[in-house]
């Protein structure tokens, strides 16, 4: 829960700016610049626009994201429902047409419990908890345990996970 907290607010603090500014303050507006000819014009720009960009971030109006902080979101938050989340990584990011929906993650386990229907609770070493929701038998050797989840997106929004070398069992995210 604290993770999605956390996602919220940071995407809340980066699209907020967007919305309540009255003057365009982005990276565009200093990119404009190197289209004047004038030095003295061009130079003006620059300082204009630099100075608008840096007020806003000291304000915290403007909050800088690099690749991998994105990336980060992306994958703590592999399996819930967040709409906004695909705003931040559209082509901005040097990929241009590519798709960067993440598909499956990767992650070591810390703990399996089996529930009273016997199917399993997972949990990650991320904090990311998930439970098996179908009625695949799933064999699991609390002895030996499992090392490693590969969960990967399924049909219908749905989720499928391994453990270590097991087999594929449908799963749906509930921390």
């Amino acid at each position: 829960m604290r993770h999605i907290l956390l996602t919220i607010g940071l995407l809340g603090s980066i699209t907020l700016p967007t919305v309540a500014q009255t003057t365009d303050i982005s990276t565009s507006t200093v990119y404009a610049c190197v289209d004047l000819t004038d030095d003295a014009q061009r130079l003006e720009c620059y300082d204009s626009a630099v100075g608008r960009l840096k007020a806003a971030e000291e304000t915290g109006e403007v909050v800088t994201v690099t690749r991998e902080q994105v990336e980060n979101v992306k994958r703590d938050t592999f399996g819930f429902s967040m709409p906004s989340l695909p705003k931040l990584t559209m082509p901005k990011f040097g990929n241009g047409d590519k798709d960067t929906t993440l598909k499956e993650v990767q992650i070591p386990i810390k703990k399996v419990d089996e529930t009273l229907r016997g199917r399993f609770l997972i949990y990650l070493d991320n904090g990311q908890i998930w439970e098996q929701i179908d009625d695949k038998r799933v064999y699991y050797s609390s002895r030996r345990g499992a090392e490693m989840a590969l969960i990967k997106k399924a049909s219908f929004g749905s989720y499928m996970m391994k453990m270590d070398d097991g087999v594929m069992f449908r799963v749906k995210r509930v921390q």
